[in-house]
């Protein structure tokens, strides 16, 4: 059992999901094949930043456990790990970089509260060139599409099994 946390209502997962990977697998390849060239010369560290303020967003549990092993995996501290959520509150712990990917991440994610503003996609054109500008917002639409999938399919935090 789950709640919905933009309706408090409990949901309740008691039938099985499918799996994408074995029911389109077509499909399941296409979206690694799109992720796998939107991380393409993007820092490491960056990519895991921007998709686990993404599973934040999205309350994606099996993506935010499985992207925070990522990240630490990688090397990142605890510290930045646990600041992501309130970054606009800890700066310091994010590069001027990472704080405008963070931003445009957050607009991206919520763009049905009002799209993503002009001030936003300035400050993220402004720190990276446009293939990378492009990378990054590639990379900001794979993770939502990773967490729709995750949540419409009723995976659960730490039963990712990735080679």
């Amino acid at each position: 059992m789950t709640t919905n946390a933009n309706t408090n209502a409990q949901v309740i997962t008691t039938t099985p999901r499918l799996d994408l990977a074995r029911s389109a697998p077509k499909v399941f390849r296409a979206l690694i094949g799109f992720d796998a060239a939107a991380r393409e010369g993007l820092d490491p560290a960056l990519v895991e930043l921007i998709q686990i303020r993404a599973s934040h967003l999205n309350h994606c549990a099996y993506c935010l456990h499985m992207h925070t092993n990522d990240a630490r995996k990688a090397g990142e501290s605890e510290d930045r790990l646990h600041m992501v959520a309130v970054w606009r509150e800890a700066r310091h712990f994010f590069t001027e970089r990472e704080q405008a990917a963070l931003a445009l991440t957050e607009s991206v994610t919520l763009v049905a509260d009002g799209g993503v503003p002009d001030d936003v996609y300035a400050q993220a054109a402004a720190q990276f060139d446009e293939q990378e500008l492009a990378h990054v917002l590639s990379l900001i639409l794979t993770i939502n599409t990773w967490n729709r999938v995750a949540l419409a399919t009723a995976k659960v935090a730490g039963t990712d099994q990735r080679r």
